[in-house]
């Protein structure tokens, strides 16, 4: 089974979510993480020869976009001419 981390963001602990927001630009988590995250989803990962696990595009993808939020924009102003007939 791969991570997910997309359909599991809110089984992970803060602490996890921390570090992957922190570390953005990961494309290997290190043996220490995926083995907490396997703890925390209570699933099986798929892992190489030391542990480690390869993220998907989409993995990564969702966590650039949770460590850098778009700013909230409010609504668009709109200027209107008056003109006089």
């Amino acid at each position: 089974m791969e991570i997910n981390i997309r359909d599991n963001w809110d089984r992970l602990s803060a602490a996890t979510r921390q570090w992957l927001t922190d570390n953005p630009g990961c494309l290997i988590l290190p043996r220490t993480l995926v083995a907490t995250i396997s703890k925390e989803t209570d699933g099986n990962t798929d892992s190489d020869q030391h542990g480690e696990t390869a993220l998907s595009q989409e993995d990564r993808d969702f966590i650039q976009a949770k460590a850098n939020p778009r700013p909230a924009t409010g609504p668009e102003h709109r200027f209107f001419d008056a003109t006089q007939p």
